[in-house]
């Protein structure tokens, strides 16, 4: 199973405002994630972020997708084939039928998983914005890991991806 972390970041590695605001990411760049997680068919997501998914129009987009919410207590999701999970492994267990999982943060989800040497692959798309105040990509953890750069493209003409593979 090959385990793709896909983030949307401002240039300073910002996934939301203090508030959780996201509305400064992109339609192209939601296109770009959107496509991604249907492709891989799966989801997984910290509690928090799971709340402010939930609240996104587009996330209709998602509802015949097996998605998995990490979280330290059980609670109720959503949808049937919403399940939670209590940690990153757990969590790959229940979706061990795919050959390729989406994390989709948050910050400290992202760093669990990576910290966990996890992560397989990682997708930044990289969003024209500095924001003072945030949430980091990754979030609460002390870690270092090598990467290497698989590709780069264009999402808009003022974004752009990113594609490493994370050297294990």
């Amino acid at each position: 199973m090959k385990v793709i972390l896909y983030m949307a970041i401002s240039l300073n590695g910002m996934i939301a405002k203090s508030d959780d605001d996201t509305s400064w990411i992109s339609k192209e760049e939601w296109d770009s994630y959107s496509l991604a997680v249907r492709t891989a068919g799966n989801l997984i997501v910290g509690h928090r972020t799971y709340g402010i998914l939930t609240k996104q129009p587009e996330f209709s987009e998602f509802k015949d997708l097996k998605l998995v919410v990490v979280a330290q207590e059980d609670f109720q999701t959503l949808a049937q084939n919403h399940l939670v999970a209590h940690s990153p492994k757990e969590a790959l267990k229940l979706l061990g039928n795919f050959e390729q999982v989406v994390v989709a943060g948050g910050g400290a989800l992202n760093a669990s998983f990576v910290e966990e040497n996890l992560v397989d692959e990682i997708f930044i798309d990289v969003e024209p914005i500095v924001l003072g105040k945030g949430i980091p990509l990754f979030r609460d953890k002390d870690f270092a890991k090598n990467l290497k750069l698989l590709g780069q493209k264009k999402i808009t003409d003022n974004e752009i991806q990113l594609h490493y593979e994370v050297l294990k």
